[in-house]
């Protein structure tokens, strides 16, 4: 589990492929920032831009961790197959502080920036998401993007999804990778989890069967 407050910016540095065909995944070679992986151990839990991925190699002279993921979390995520920057936050302790809310680590869907400029000291940003996930968005909610709790705005529903709109302040724009994005930028997304469970026992109490897909990032 994880809150959604980023403790770090990491750069991936090397994309090795794990064979030769589609069904293949991917061997991620990812610099962290100093000191970052001093109490970091072989098979501990990092959120790289929001997807949960197990550690399978330490270079701590090299400030370098390595991860595997796999083509259906490739499928699922974006930004996990190309060199850049990306936050980084290592998995919750019981005795930590839950500053942004429960995230899981899980993507739901991948959503695509459509706007995303300076307002005043701050900066707006919207984002185009699927339809199906269009239910679990809502005013003054909680969302995960890129692996960052954030408080969503606003939310207008599309024919071609919903679109929703946060405030970022400068402290998250200069302390995590979102000041990279620019219109058109895939960025990957988790619904809060209590929402999944409202949804939930809706359905049942209605009769109908839940559509989240499951994910396994």
């Amino acid at each position: 589990m994880f809150t959604g407050i980023i403790t770090g910016v990491g750069r991936i540095v090397a994309v090795h492929a794990s064979g030769s065909s589609s069904q293949h995944g991917k061997r991620l070679e990812i610099e962290a920032p100093a000191t970052y992986l001093d109490d970091v151990a072989l098979g501990d839990s990092i959120a790289i831009n929001g997807a949960c991925m197990t550690v399978i190699a330490l270079d701590a002279a090299r400030r370098q961790f390595q991860i595997e993921i796999s083509a259906e979390s490739l499928d699922k995520t974006a930004g996990l197959d190309l060199v850049g920057p990306v936050n980084l936050e290592k998995a919750l302790r019981a005795s930590d502080r839950l500053g942004g809310h429960i995230v899981s680590g899980h993507v739901d869907g991948v959503a695509r920036v459509s706007h995303f400029a300076s307002v005043g000291e701050s900066w707006e940003l919207r984002l185009l998401c699927p339809a199906a996930l269009a239910k679990y968005l809502a005013y003054k909610g909680s969302v995960a993007l890129n692996g960052v709790s954030l408080t969503v705005n606003t939310v207008h529903d599309r024919d071609d999804g919903c679109e929703i709109s946060i405030n970022l302040i400068p402290h998250t724009v200069q302390n995590t990778a979102l000041h990279c994005l620019t219109p058109g930028a895939a960025v990957n997304l988790e619904i809060d989890t209590v929402a999944r469970y409202v949804e939930r026992m809706l359905s049942h109490l209605s009769g109908n069967a839940s559509t989240l897909r499951e994910n396994t990032t």
